[in-house]
């Protein structure tokens, strides 16, 4: 019975966990999807450009976009945050002043660029070629043809994957707590962290598992539900409209 006992104490405190949840919701979850939206947007720029960018016929452009791909994929997220939120003020570039959000979402959304360009490549490739072909022998030239047609068509085919990755944003910013957070600033897993180590217990801990879990796993299902419905349902009218001139 006392290991029992034991182990509610250390995972299943009602009080803390009830403590924790009403900090959590107060300030951690407007903090932490502020911050999961600030770093897409990021992701989201960076993931287009780099993504033209691994598709160009010219190697000064397709080799950095590689290089940026391959190493930001291949680094622990823990070590990029590091580099990236810790690295940029102590090497004199504050480029954000004291303004920790700045370096956080910096340093999510240059690593989910990385995850994003891949994303849209594989989006804008899966066009059909004789969509392009045709819009090209109606005389659009290069850059009208990706703006009006394969960039709407291959933005659709990605859409739940874009959204699946914002999950993995929204649990990259437990990350944010190394690089340090003031009252108010603090995201969900900050707050839990810190109940954890001023009440000797992991029921906080356990307490921001659950929001997180109320977040993803719904998100989840609505994504694999939206994919779904993409896969078996008619296409959209940019697409059909496209697929018509062929």
């Amino acid at each position: 019975m006392e290991g029992i006992q034991h182990f509610i104490d250390t995972f299943l405190d009602l009080r803390l966990i009830g403590e924790t949840l009403s900090s959590l919701l107060r300030e951690g979850l407007l903090n932490t999807l502020f911050l999961a939206v600030l770093a897409s947007l990021i992701g989201l720029t960076i993931g287009v450009f780099v993504a033209g960018g691994l598709m160009s016929s010219r190697r000064y452009l397709r080799y950095p976009c590689r290089w940026y791909v391959d190493v930001l994929r291949g680094l622990p997220h823990i070590l990029s945050v590091y580099l990236i939120g810790q690295g940029l003020p102590l090497a004199g570039l504050n480029l954000f002043g004291n303004w920790t959000y700045g370096y956080a979402a910096l340093a999510i959304g240059l690593m989910e660029g990385a995850y994003m360009a891949e994303i849209f490549r594989s989006g804008f490739q899966s066009v059909d070629p004789g969509i392009v072909e045709a819009a090209r022998s109606l005389g659009l030239p290069h850059g009208r043809t990706m703006r009006l047609i394969v960039v709407p068509i291959g933005v659709r085919r990605v859409l739940p994957a874009l959204t699946g990755q914002f999950i993995l944003v929204i649990k990259s910013t437990a990350l944010v707590y190394l690089l340090g957070l003031s009252v108010g600033q603090r995201e969900m897993f900050a707050i839990a962290q810190d109940g954890a180590v001023n009440n000797a217990s992991l029921a906080p801990l356990v307490a921001a598992g659950l929001c997180f879990l109320a977040i993803t796993i719904p998100m989840t299902y609505v994504v694999n539900a939206w994919d779904r419905r993409m896969r078996d349902g008619r296409p959209a009218p940019v697409v059909a409209a496209a697929e018509a001139v062929v």
